[in-house]
C-alpha cells in the first residue's frame, strides 16, 4: 500500500507540498477523498492537506513555492485556503484546513469550530473511507493512518460513519444524502445500522438548504445507475421530503384484475436505460419526470383498465412549478426538460403507425434541436420484459430516425423559420399587427408541415395572396 502512496509522493505537487510542510514545521497529512481515490484507482486532482495548525498559513508557504502561476483564495472566517494552479497541462486544486474538533446546535447544520488534533480532525469527517489520512512528516512521510478501519471498508464496499451515525447525521444531515451518494457513485453498500440511523434522522434533512441538496441529488443522477440512489431515498424516507412527487409514482394499484406497472420502477429503469447512453444532466431530468403527471391523470375504465390521458402535456406544465418549487434553474434548461416531458410520447406513437412525411415535419419542427435527445428518451422509455415487443419497438424507431433524416434533408424544418415573416405580410396587405397576420401565418406553417407547398419563399408568398384574399385583403 506504500507503494501505491509513494508513487503519487512522487509527483511535482507533493514535492513542493512536502517542502511546504518541512517550512511550516508542524504535522500536516493529505487526507480524505485524494487517499480513497488513490486506492481506489481513481484519477483526482484535488487533494485535501489537514495542518495542525494554521491551514492558512502552510497554503501561503505552498503558493509562495509553486510561484506566480498560483492562485490563493483564502477564507479566515472557516480557517481555510484554497491554491490553484497549472502544472504539465494538468489543473491542481490544493485545499487547506488547521485540524479542527466540531459541536453543532440542533437547529442548524453549521458547527461551532475549536483547534484540534488530527484524531479530532477524523472524528469530525462523515465516512470512515473519507478519513483516511497519508503523513507528510519527515519521521512517518507516506505512512496511511486510519483509526477507524477505513482501508478494510474500501476493500468491503462498505458506506460507515467513524463515530455514532445518529450523532453523524443529526449533527449535519446533508451526510444523509452523502451517503447514498457514495453508495450510488461507488456502488458500495451503507453498513446496517448507519441506514437505520438516516431512516431515524431524515426529518433532519429540513434544516438543509435546497441548493445543497440539489448539488447532492445531481451527483446522484450523473452516477452510472441512478436508479441506486433513487431507491435508497426511497427507502430510507429521505426521497418523501426532498421529492415528494417522484413518491407518488410508487405502486401498482389493482381493480377487477387490472392494474397497472409500479410507474416509480418504470421511471428508474428510463433513467438508468439514458444513463447508459448519455451524461446529459438535463436530458436524465427529462427521463426521471417523463412520466411525473401519471398520478394526476390516473383513471380506471372498466373496458380499457388505467388510462393515464395527457399526462404529457399535464406533466409539461408541473415542470416549471416544481423547478421553481425546489429552486432549480429557471431558464433553458428548465424549458429543455419540459420540451421532452410533453413531447414523449410523439416518437413512440409515430413508431406504431405508418410515419408520414407530415408527421416527421411536425415532429421535427416542435422538437427542434432536442430531436435527437427526444428519440434518446423514448427508446430508452421501451422497458418491456417481453424482448420480441422491445425488438419491435426499436425496429421501428430506426424507421422514424432514417425518415427524421430524409425529411430534413428534404425539407429543413429542424428550428424552422417561416419564409414569410409578419412585417412582409404587413407591408404587402397595408395592415397593422393583429390577427390577420397571425391566420396567414399559420396558413403558411400547416401548408408547409402538411406537405401542401415546398418550404420554400415563392410558393409561400403565393399562398399568402391567397390566403388575404380570403380574408377580404388587397394587394398595396
Amino acid at each position: 500500500m506504500k507503494d501505491q502512496f509513494n508513487d503519487h509522493l512522487a509527483l511535482p505537487v507533493f514535492r513542493t507540498l512536502t517542502e511546504a510542510v518541512r517550512e511550516f514545521g508542524k504535522p500536516a497529512y493529505v487526507v480524505g477523498g485524494y487517499v480513497r481515490d488513490i486506492i481506489l484507482g481513481r484519477h483526482s486532482q484535488d487533494i485535501d492537506v489537514v495542518a495542525v495548525g494554521s491551514g492558512i498559513e502552510l497554503a501561503q508557504i505552498f503558493a509562495r513555492k509553486i510561484g506566480p502561476r498560483a492562485k490563493v483564495n483564502i477564507f479566515k472566517t472557516y480557517g481555510t485556503a484554497m491554491v490553484r494552479f497549472k502544472k504539465d497541462d494538468q489543473e491542481w486544486i490544493v485545499e487547506f484546513v488547521g485540524a479542527r474538533k466540531e459541536s453543532y446546535s440542533t437547529d442548524s447544520r453549521k458547527p461551532a469550530v475549536e483547534n484540534g488534533t488530527l484524531k479530532d480532525d477524523q472524528d469530525r469527517r462523515d465516512f470512515t473511507i473519507n478519513t483516511l489520512a497519508i503523513s507528510l512528516n519527515k519521521e512517518d512521510y507516506g505512512e496511511l493512518v486510519d483509526p477507524f478501519g477505513g482501508l478494510q471498508d474500501l476493500k468491503n464496499g462498505l458506506i460507515r460513519t467513524p463515530l455514532d451515525p445518529d450523532i453523524t447525521y443529526s449533527d449535519d444531515p446533508l451526510r444523509m444524502m452523502r451517503a447514498i451518494r457514495f453508495a450510488t457513485q461507488l456502488n458500495f453498500t451503507i453498513e446496517k445500522g448507519s441506514f437505520e440511523a438516516i431512516r431515524r434522522n431524515a426529518g433532519r434533512i429540513g434544516i438543509v438548504s435546497r441548493e445543497r441538496i440539489n448539488t447532492e441529488l445531481e451527483k446522484i443522477m450523473m452516477a452510472p445507475r441512478p436508479s441506486v440512489g433513487f431507491h435508497l431515498l426511497m427507502d430510507s424516507g429521505l426521497l418523501h421530503l426532498i421529492f415528494p412527487e417522484l413518491v407518488d409514482l410508487k405502486g401498482a394499484t389493482y381493480i377487477e384484475g387490472k392494474g397497472h406497472k409500479d410507474n416509480f420502477s418504470h421511471t428508474l429503469k428510463v433513467l438508468d436505460n439514458v444513463a447508459a447512453k448519455s451524461d446529459n444532466l438535463w436530458l436524465r431530468w427529462g427521463a426521471l419526470l417523463h412520466d411525473i403527471a401519471k398520478p394526476k391523470t390516473k383513471k380506471f375504465d372498466p373496458e380499457a383498465g388505467w388510462t393515464f390521458h395527457a399526462h404529457e402535456f399535464i406533466g409539461a406544465k408541473m415542470i416549471p412549478k416544481l423547478f421553481h418549487k425546489y429552486k432549480m434553474p429557471v431558464d433553458e434548461r428548465m424549458r429543455y426538460v419540459q420540451k421532452l416531458v410533453l413531447l414523449h410520447l410523439r416518437p413512440i406513437v409515430l413508431s406504431q403507425e405508418e410515419v408520414t412525411d407530415s408527421a416527421v415535419r411536425r415532429l421535427l419542427y416542435d422538437a427542434g434541436d432536442e430531436t435527437d435527445d427526444l428519440m434518446l428518451l423514448c427508446e430508452a422509455d421501451i422497458t418491456s420484459k417481453n424482448p420480441e415487443k422491445v425488438r419491435r419497438y426499436m425496429k421501428n424507431f430506426e424507421i422514424v430516425r432514417d425518415k427524421l433524416v430524409e425529411v430534413e434533408l428534404k425539407d429543413r424544418i429542424r428550428n424552422w423559420q417561416p419564409p414569410i415573416s409578419g412585417e412582409l405580410i404587413m407591408e404587402t396587405f397595408g395592415i397593422p399587427p393583429g390577427k390577420d397576420v397571425g391566420t396567414i401565418k399559420k396558413a403558411i406553417r400547416e401548408a408547409i408541415l402538411d406537405g401542401i407547398i415546398r418550404n420554400d419563399f415563392d410558393e409561400a408568398y403565393v399562398l399568402m395572396l391567397e390566403e388575404g384574399k380570403k380574408l377580404g385583403l388587397k394587394k398595396c
